[in-house]
Formats: C-alpha cells, structure tokens, sequence
C-alpha cells in the first residue's frame, strides 16, 4: 500500500493544469460520491449530501453546479456492500447537463480499512441554447452570422452513462480513483434536414484523490488533514491540493491551492451529531481576480443509522468513521 501512495504522490508532483472537465469540487474530501461510485457506503451510516458551487460570480454564464447523493452501507451475509444514488445539475455558458445515476459498491474487509469498487450507471443529458447564440455580433471575420454547425433553436439529448472506480478507506488515511462517462455517450442534436453534424461527445475524466489525518501527539483535540485530487482527461491535467485543520472533530477550516491558478480558504462545522456544514471561497491567482468574486461553494451533509439505533448522547462526526 505504502508503494502506491508513492505512485500517486509521485504523479502528482509532476502534473501540470490548463483545463477544467467535469464540474469542479472544491470540497471533494467530502463528497466522495460525486465523482466516485466505489465510495458508497463509505463507513457504517446512512448519508444525505448535497452541494451548490456558484464559480467566477458576476461573470456572464459562468458555471453553476449542484450535487445531491444518498448513499448506504449495506450487508448480505457475510459480505459487505454500498449502494446509492447521485445527482448532477450544471451550467456552463449555453451547455446544461443533468445526470442521474444509482451506484453500487462491493466492500472487501483489508487490514484496518475497506477496499472498494463500484459503479455508476444512469443517464446524462446535454443542452445547448442556440436561441442565444448571436454571432453577426463577433464583430471578426472568423465567426459567420449563420454556421450551420451551430443550433439556431434549443437542444437537448439524452444517452446512457456509466463510471467505475476504486476506493480504500481507513479511520487514518483514504484513497481511491474513478473514470467517469466510460461508454463516452454522444448527444447527437442534428435535426437531419441540414446534412450538417450538430453533437457532442462527453469525454471521459479520471480522479485520483486521498487524504491523510494527522492526530496531533500532545494536542490530541488537533487533526490536520492534507489532502489532493488529480483530474485530467488525457490531454490536460488539473491537481486540487488541500490542508485541513480540524478542532474537537467538529470545527474546521483550512487553504487549497488549485494548479489551474487558484486558492481557495474552506470552512465547516458540525451543527449538530451527524448534521455537517461547509463553506469555500475560491479565488483565481490570474486576471479572473479582477472581473469576478471569485467561485463559492457550501456543501450539507446529514449522517444517520435508521437500522441500528444508538441510545447516546456521544458526539459522532460523519467524516471521521
């Protein structure tokens, strides 16, 4: 295991980024399920999360996204399994999608940790609206005032999806790796008339994501958790770095720095046992910093165990199983 952590810390570290794929996650650590179906039932509680990400506010189209995911661990027999369900609303300039997926997740027991795969299989659908698009206003001679390449009305399409992936999860450290839209669907939007093409084609992205806890020796209250996740399509690569300190379980807050040229200042708290609440505010490190507020994101998380109830009033943190 030591010798994969090497792997993975070693790629890392000669990444570079220029381009961002699926929607963008700043507190990935916490919503694992988001872009790895092979986390399911990470743990021994029920989960509801949701998330809301608001990127390059005050920017004309920027991309808005929410998640929302339901997840459980379960067990037939002597074997242990996670099943659960994910959504994903996005916007990003004229392009919307929508997915929905149900996920499923085979736990093997291995050394003082869980080792996981799992799959996503859903839907996607992709939108574009053309009825916005004007290009007799490009003012160049690139763009023409009618491309025929370009729908001129409303567009959408739907097709089936699929991911996979890995995940090992221990109460000290975490990793895993996933590769969404295997099946690359292609939204076809031509309407057959023009003879001309009008589709896209989701390509696919891998994750590879982990984090450590830290239990400070003489200051036993104290966790730090750092913690990366590597994006990239194959052609380009991103690399979200994260270092997070926790007080009591409870309280947290931390930095990140995104290699695509970004920072990012985190907050969280648990309300109440079980009941998470998150906050990040993403600042770009280039000349975004001056036409925008930046990208916020608040993420809500409820942890619970409806199959075996607990008669305590022990605190219990749904990120620290």
């Amino acid at each position: 295991m030591k010798r994969y952590i090497a792997i993975l810390l070693g790629l890392m570290a000669v990444m570079t980024a220029s381009a961002q794929f699926d929607p963008q996650i700043g507190q990935y650590m916490y919503l694992p399920t988001a872009y790895n179906p092979a986390a399911a039932g990470e743990g021994d509680l029920m989960k509801v999360a949701g998330a809301h990400r608001m990127q390059y506010v005050d920017i004309s189209n920027a991309p808005m996204s929410t998640w929302f995911s339901f997840s459980s661990p379960f067990v037939i027999g002597k074997t242990s399994h996670g099943a659960g369900v994910r959504f994903l609303n996005d916007r990003y300039g004229l392009f919307t999608t929508q997915s929905l997926y149900a996920q499923y997740a085979y736990r093997q027991k291995l050394g003082k940790g869980y080792l996981s795969i799992g799959v996503d299989l859903g839907f996607v659908n992709v939108g574009f609206k053309g009825d916005s698009v004007n290009l007799s206003k490009m003012g160049d001679d690139y763009h023409e005032a009618n491309d025929e390449a370009i729908p001129t009305g409303s567009k959408s399409g739907m097709k089936f999806d699929m991911g996979l992936g890995l995940y090992y999860c221990t109460p000290v450290w975490w990793v895993g790796a996933s590769y969404s839209h295997v099946t690359r669907p292609k939204i076809d939007w031509s309407d057959g008339t023009s003879g001309v093409e009008q589709k896209v084609t989701l390509v696919g992205t891998m994750y590879v994501a982990g984090g450590y806890h830290f239990r400070l020796k003489n200051y036993r209250e104290w966790v730090l958790t750092p913690s990366a996740m590597v994006m990239s399509d194959f052609v380009s690569w991103d690399v979200n770095l994260t270092l997070m300190c926790d007080y009591k379980d409870r309280y947290r807050w931390g930095l990140g720095y995104r290699i695509a040229g970004s920072v990012n200042i985190l907050l969280g708290v648990d309300i109440i046992s079980g009941l998470q609440l998150g906050y990040s505010c993403e600042l770009p490190t280039n000349e975004l910093l001056l036409e925008s507020y930046g990208s916020h994101e608040i993420y809500l998380a409820y942890g619970f165990d409806i199959l075996k109830p607990k008669r305590t009033n022990k605190y219990k943190s749904i990120r620290y199983l």
